[in-house]
Order: C-alpha cells, then structure tokens, then sequence
C-alpha cells in the first residue's frame, strides 16, 4: 500500500480538481498546473550554465547574475574555489484531507516530521482562517506545538512511538480545560481563565502523543447550535461561507473540514457533535454516557454531556475513540467502565459489519425534514442494502408523547457551571449570574442564560421528573428495537440546511440520543441540489458503540460520501491559491459584448468588468439591450426537453456600453460555476432569445 504522502498526491490528482474546476483550484495542484519541463535544443557557441558561471567568477556583480540565474543562495568561495550552496528549503508537506493513519504512515517512513505537520497545518490556519474565507474556527494556537512536535519527533527518533496518535496535531474544542492554554469556552467572561490541570480527555491525549494545535470557537457556554460566541465571533461553514457551520462543536468541525488538523474533539449535549460532523460532512460520534470522562470540561448539562471526537473518516474516528475511552475517579458517570477491559475500535472496523443487520428507517425523524435532505438521507441508508443490510421502515406512534418533557439543559446549566467555577479557585467570575449582571455575552444568548438563571433547585420534582422521563424513553426505546428486531434506528442528523449567518436554526434531530441516553453516529450522507452536505444518523442500544461504529466503517468503504469544502483548498508553495482572472466573449464584433471575470475560490466571489463590442455610439447601444448571468436548472425542462436557464444577474442594461460588478456565488450558482453551467447570454433587438450565449468558466 503506498504511504501518506503518495496516498494524498494520488488523492489530488483523482478529487481535488473535480470536473468544472476554476483555475483557483488548478492552481492548486502543481500536477496539473504545471506541465513537464521540456528539453530545449543545444545551442551553438553558447556557454552551458557551469562555463558561465566559471566566467562570472571574475566580478561579483556577475557572480550575483549567476546564481540568480542558477536559482541557488549566494554563498562565500572557499579556498580551492569551489562554491558552499545552501541546502534546499523543504517542500511543504501536503496535508489537506490527509488522514491520521496517513501522517501515522508518512512519519513511520521519514517522509515527513511533526514538526514539519506542524507547519503545514500552521500556514493552512493562517491562509484560511482570519484570511481567504475568514472561517474564524480557531480561537487560538498553541506557541509550544513546534517545541513539542520537536520533542515527539525525538522520541520516535529515539525508537518510541506511542501509538497511532503519536506526533499528530489536533484542535480541541475551548471548553476542554488545557494546564497551557487559557480555556474560555466561548465567554468574554472567562477571557483570563488559566485552568491549571488538563481535563481528563486531554491529558490521554497528551499521553497518546497527540499534539494540541489549538483550541476552537463554539456557541457560547456550548449553549446553542450555531456557534457564534462573544469571545470569538461567528464562525463560518467553509461549504457556504455565507451559512453557520453547527454547533455548539461548530469550531471543531469547521476546522477538520477544512484541514486545520486531521481530527479535534468536541462535546454534545444535544446534537454538539453531530450537528456540526452533519454540516461539515464528517463522522461524528455521541458515545454512551460513562466511556468518556467529563472531568475538565465546561459542562452545560451533566445529565446530557459527552465528550468525543469528530473526523473525516470512520479509521480516524475509531483512533481517537480508542485513546481517551476510560474510566476517572473524577467522574463517577466512568464507574460503568472502571476496571473493565475497554471496548477496541479499532479493531472492530470490518467491511462486511452490516451483513445480516436489520435498519430501521424512524418515520417521526423524518416528518418535516427538507426533501432534498430526507431524499439523500434515504438514497443513503437504502445503500446499506447493497452491503447486506435489511432496511425497513418503522414508526412509533405516540413518540412525541413520548420525548416531550426528557430536556434538562436548562434545568442543569446554571448549578454545574457553578460547580465548575468552584473546582477553580481563581475564576474570573463565580455563577451565570454575575455573567448576566455584566452583560458578559453574546446578545444571542441573552433570553436563554436569563431562562436557565431562573431554576431554583437542582433537585426540584421539576428535574426529577425529567430525569424519571428519560429513563422512560431509554426503556421504550430499546424495547422498540427489541420488538421489532433492530440493530440500529437511522434517521437524518438535522433536517434543514444550516442557516444563514444570523438566522434561527432549527430541525435537529438531536434529542432521542441525548435524551436517552443512547449511543449515535453521523455520517456523511451526501450533498444537497445546491452543494450543502447532509447526514445519515444511526443510533443503537446502551454500549453498542463499537457496532455502530463497525457499522459506520462498512457503510463507508461503499462510497466516499464527503467531498473537501471549494473555500479551503491545497496551499501553493505555502499560499493560498489566487484568484483567477479570465475572458469572455459573446456575439459578433459589432453587437455582441466581452467580460474580463476573476474568481477567487477562497471566497467564492465573481468580478467582472464587461463592455459591449463595436462603436460605442448610438447604433450599438440599440443593438445590446442586456448582458446577463444565466444559471442552467437541470432541474427544469422546457416541453422540448431543454433544461431550462434562469437569470441570476443582470451585466449590463439598455444604452450602457460597460459595466462592473461583484457577485458572491453560494449553493446552486457556485455548484454551476464549477460544473460549466453558468453562462453570459446576449440579448438585443431579435426577439426573445439571446444574440449569444457563452459558458463561463475558467480555463483548465
């Protein structure tokens, strides 16, 4: 099998220019940009590059042209005449959608350091995160990750290596407490908070030897589902930059999705993980309650946390699952797993897990979903048919009767975040209620902090009813699948797009694991129309997390459902690509029009300056009555079996003879752009269609 790096060139040449590319992504690939360098003919009388050299040798100002043309530093002669060249400057390793198990590879083999992985994720923060499409998913990095990279690189030169994690960076979700890094979990008020020990998932981390690359941004206190905090802003999709990303793991996931690191952890209270692993087309797991310790994590819920990693492919997911499982005095939820041999991921992943199992499609999670959405989700469980599975559809009539009452996040919120600050001696601040009284948050998150303030008691009936609930629908739950012979419920993780920047988003699906307390998986289930991904959720009995998981690994070997984010692709020599600028031309010499478009692929934005052909006078002005942008809707076909064309924006209008404009390309328009499909159509005095129609797209 080729190792990392080979594996991930091979993946560029495949996938990462996909059909209809911009030249932004071309750019990208040096395979494709750059063809090989041809030979050129022997020159007579012309001195080879050595012979002019040695002439240059006379003068320094022809010593400098020499090697300026040699493409190699100046460095001092040496006493026998010969010349001390400097040692090349190493090639950026290539980390995009590389895998742990391929950094694991490529460092086995030497091909790569952690320190150099360091770098490579470093610049790729730096090209995309407060630059380019300014996802905004990190918080911070950490100073000491190339120090500590230099020390695990030692080791493993040294003849250690600790395990598959051993020299890999991750980013973390900033409400893990870390002993080196401040931990805010998204509150202004919290901006100084030093924790001086590692939380418990960290500290196997650390153990395991990971990396901490940096921590992320979430929704505030972990508190909502589109991650937008008053320390660290809104956090951007990078598959729509003009969309959220989830939440509250919403930092996490946007920043595995776009290569910030292999993998990061996050936290799910209520669709924390899969939420986000949903929008950024990643497997996310929400394990049973008591593998994971909470011990160092802000908590929003005792009842309902988990902590748990999120990552782009099930081999992944599995790894990070393995290393921090375990039980912690710490936390007395761990007592089901202390002193048990521990349940091995990894070595559970079988391509033929599914054969023989029985899913059952949950006809109550897919009532109000967004069609596009529940069709992709259905196409998707219905391919576990092809690997063995029978998939069936099953109902629960009184489920909503059922679920309603089992939430207790707010009833929880205000007394665990004070048991929190208590276990800190020197917290900024002491209670929720001191964050109110200061005005220290996010105006988003105003009316729900006011709501969780107003609980009185922790052990209310309120609350015990609600706990007596939920161990209600565990019990139903799992005699439903007993019933009916299931092994796992699918279900779509979210049943909406995520919303734009600002909006309300709703749909979630997140409550019968959480509130259950019953393990589940999400996983890539494809795209929607417009370009945005979706997920599959399967959700299982208590502890059969390595099953769902096994399951997980099968489904994906079947077809690679996730494809990398246009906004954040390969670096160039360390940068991010940039924008591509091109021509178009449409109609005749005299009557037609001509556009000079740039697109920037970081940002999804189209230029364009066009201009009418011909004289510019009075005779052209009424030959050009309009230039536009037409988009081709496969979707729509005319009675004579024509997909359809609509206008997405208008160029140029009556008596202009030039015009400029900028555009943000989102959903179906961006998808267009990349597949061919947009187009600049002439229109002028014969009739309705246009004069000239020309695709737009940049050149290959």
């Amino acid at each position: 099998m080729p190792g990392g790096q080979e594996r991930v060139d091979a993946f560029k040449k495949r996938a990462a220019v996909p059909r209809g590319a911009s030249t932004a992504q071309i750019a990208a690939d040096p395979v494709r940009r750059r063809p090989e360098p041809r030979m050129l003919p022997a020159m007579t009388n012309t001195p080879s590059v050595p012979q002019f050299c040695r002439r240059a040798l006379a003068t320094a100002t022809l010593l400098s042209i020499c090697f300026a043309t040699v493409g190699t530093a100046q460095t001092p002669q040496t006493a026998t005449g010969t010349i001390k060249r400097a040692a090349p400057v190493p090639r950026p390793y290539e980390v995009t959608e590389a895998s742990v198990t391929d950094l694991q590879q490529a460092l086995t083999a030497g091909r790569v350091t952690s320190v150099q992985l360091v770098n490579s994720y470093l610049a790729r923060i730096a090209a995309y995160d407060q630059a380019g499409p300014s996802l905004n998913a990190m918080l911070r990095t950490n100073p000491r990750a190339r120090a500590e990279a230099a020390a695990l690189d030692a080791e493993r030169k040294a003849g250690t290596v600790r395990g598959p994690m051993h020299g890999i960076p991750i980013v973390l979700k900033d409400n893990y407490d870390t002993k080196d890094l401040i931990t805010t979990a998204g509150s202004l008020a919290l901006a100084s908070h030093q924790p001086k020990t590692d939380a418990f998932v960290v500290a196997k981390l650390r153990a395991a030897g990971a990396i901490i690359l940096g921590k992320t941004n979430l929704h505030e206190l972990a508190s909502g589902i589109t991650s937008i905090s008053s320390i660290g802003g809104q956090t951007l999709n990078p598959y729509d930059i003009t969309r959220c990303p989830g939440g509250s793991s919403g930092g996490t996931g946007a920043a595995v999705a776009a290569s910030f690191a292999p993998i990061g952890w996050g936290t799910d209270t209520c669709g924390s993980i899969r939420i986000p692993a949903a929008f950024a087309s990643l497997f996310g797991l929400r394990p049973t309650q008591g593998l994971y310790s909470r011990d160092g994590i802000v908590p929003l819920s005792f009842t309902q946390d988990t902590p748990g990693p999120l990552a782009r492919t099930v081999t992944d997911l599995a790894i990070g699952l393995d290393v921090t499982a375990g039980g912690d005095p710490n936390d007395p939820q761990t007592l089901v797993v202390s002193g048990k041999t521990l349940p091995k991921f990894s070595d559970s992943l079988r391509t033929g897990a599914l054969r023989g199992a029985r899913i059952g499609l949950f006809r109550p999670y897919f009532r109000g979903v967004d069609g596009d959405i529940a069709d992709t989700v259905r196409a998707a469980a219905q391919s576990m048919r092809a690997l063995g599975a029978e998939v069936v559809e099953v109902n629960m009539t009184d489920f909503d009767d059922l679920i309603a009452d089992t939430r207790a996040i707010t009833m929880d919120m205000r007394f665990d975040f004070i048991d929190y600050l208590k276990r800190t001696n020197d917290a900024p601040v002491r209670s929720l209620s001191e964050i109110i009284a200061k005005g220290l948050f996010d105006k988003q998150l105003e009316a729900r902090h006011k709501s969780a303030d107003t609980v009185q008691s922790r052990d209310s009936e309120g609350h015990k009813r609600v706990v007596a609930r939920q161990a209600n629908l565990r019990a139903r739950m799992i005699a439903f699948m007993d019933s009916a012979k299931l092994d796992a419920i699918a279900y779509p993780s979210i049943g909406q797009r995520p919303v734009l920047v600002g909006q309300v988003q709703s749909a979630s699906n997140c409550a019968l694991s959480a509130q259950s307390g019953l393990p589940s998986i999400s996983m890539p289930a494809g795209f929607t129309s417009d370009g945005l991904p979706t997920a599959l959720e399967l959700m299982g009995r208590p502890f059969s997390d390595v099953r769902l998981v096994s399951f997980a690994f099968a489904y994906e070997q079947n077809g690679r459902r996730r494809r990398a984010p246009v906004s954040t692709p390969p670096l160039v020599n360390g940068k991010a690509p940039a924008p591509v600028t091109f021509m178009v031309r449409a109609g005749p010499a005299t009557g037609g029009a001509t556009s000079q478009f740039t697109f920037n692929a970081l940002t999804s934005e189209l230029r364009y300056t066009v201009r009418v052909t011909g004289t510019q006078g009075a005779t052209t002005q009424s030959v050009v009555q309009a230039v536009v942008l037409r988009r081709v809707d496969e979707a729509a076909v005319s009675t004579s079996g024509v997909a359809q064309r609509r206008v997405i924006n208008r160029m140029l209008g009556p008596q202009m003879t030039a015009s400029s404009g900028t555009l943000r390309l989102v959903g179906t328009e961006l998808a267009a752009y990349h597949a061919g499909l947009l187009s600049m159509a002439v229109f002028g005095n014969a009739g309705a269609d246009p004069v000239a129609e020309v695709s737009i797209r940049a050149p290959k």
